[in-house]
């Protein structure tokens, strides 16, 4: 663990290294937040390591953002 290769990466988040970031920041934040991980990993393992590798894993896929800033039925978000 520790180094995932970005060719691999990519294609997970749409070809955009921003989209990358953005994913692996957020369930980096999700995991020191909750402590819950979606892989087997050493303890001493950091968080945007874990992030990355579950991004490589397949374990976290991207998700639309424009759906979170749609308007919700009867104005109610």
């Amino acid at each position: 663990m520790g180094y995932q290769p970005l060719e691999e990466l990519l294609p997970k988040s749409g070809w955009s290294v921003y989209k990358l970031v953005r994913i692996a920041s957020k369930r980096a934040l999700e995991i020191s937040e909750t402590g819950a991980k979606l892989i087997q990993v050493p303890i001493n393992t950091k968080l945007a390591t874990i992030a990355l590798e579950e991004i490589h894993m397949a374990k976290v896929v991207e998700k639309d953002a424009a759906k979170d800033f749609e308007p919700k039925a009867n104005g109610k978000k």
